[in-house]
């Protein structure tokens, strides 16, 4: 069976860019706000965000921020840059090498995960910290497959105040990203965090988001079994295996747990 004919990932993206470009808008209108801070690294996500919210409110509020680590290839500088031009959005480059070289030389024999962590969580505390100095609030970058299978950092790259992207997988990111003219080269290039040297999330992962995305589709979207997804063409295996990512990584999706002493609602609002 064409495991690509089993699930619709097709979005309209008319629909949808309208409805994100409005989320922007009242997100900032609720919140007493009119400028945002994003994080840029001239990947496919956080140049799509930055797109979609110079559209909804016009590049003079928006702040894109390039942030290198000494290990960051020159290739998404210059892509940034690209969609700097592109948007016309306000923009400001910061370095973190030596924020995050102060605390790795901490721990000689620290491995890339820890270090890829800290780079992360570094970035998020120049974003706020910019976000402050404006006014602003940061848009966050991350789309529903990395939402989903727990690639991200808490704290890091989680980190936001809203997110445009978050219901959208990589997939339909993409078609999003083709209808809005994004520079081809960003569109094609393989996702990656660009926290170490070759480092790709597809290679991380283990499997492409283009594969992936129809599995989760079956998975969260129609609530197929195992045994539903392994009769429309999937290795039990493999199903298994995205299922645990799912719920081992559950706690990155949620707020962390309160104990409850009162009987009152933490969540009423007063």
């Amino acid at each position: 069976m064409n495991k690509a004919s089993v699930t619709n990932l097709s979005i309209d993206v008319t629909r949808v860019r309208k409805i994100i470009v409005e989320f922007i808008r009242n997100e900032l209108s609720r919140t007493g706000f009119d400028r945002v801070v994003i994080g840029l690294s001239g990947g496919l996500d956080s140049s799509l965000a930055c797109f979609l919210a110079v559209e909804a409110l016009g590049p003079s509020q928006v702040l894109a921020l390039r942030m290198p680590y000494t290990t960051s290839s020159a290739e998404s500088l210059e892509h940034a840059q690209l969609i700097i031009q592109a948007t016309g959005a306000k923009s400001l480059t910061i370095p973190i090498s030596g924020m995050v070289d102060a605390l790795i030389g901490q721990d000689p024999i620290m491995d890339v995960r820890r270090k890829g962590n800290i780079m992360a969580r570094a970035r998020m505390i120049v974003l706020f910290d910019q976000a402050a100095a404006s006014d602003a609030l940061v848009v966050g970058t991350g789309n529903k497959t990395e939402i989903l299978l727990g690639y991200s950092t808490i704290n890091g790259d989680a980190a936001c105040a809203f997110n445009p992207l978050g219901d959208l997988y990589k997939t339909q990111v993409r078609q999003l990203a083709e209808v809005m003219r994004l520079p081809d080269v960003i569109i094609q290039k393989p996702p990656s965090a660009d926290l170490w040297i070759g480092q790709t999330d597809e290679g991380e992962l283990g499997f492409t988001y283009a594969e992936v995305d129809q599995l989760l589709y079956l998975l969260v979207e129609e609530h197929k079994t195992i045994e539903e997804c392994e009769r429309a063409g999937y290795k039990r295996d493999y199903v298994e295996r995205v299922l645990a990512r799912i719920h081992k990584y559950q706690y990155k999706r949620m707020m962390p747990p309160i104990a409850r002493i009162t009987k009152g609602d933490a969540g009423l609002s007063l």
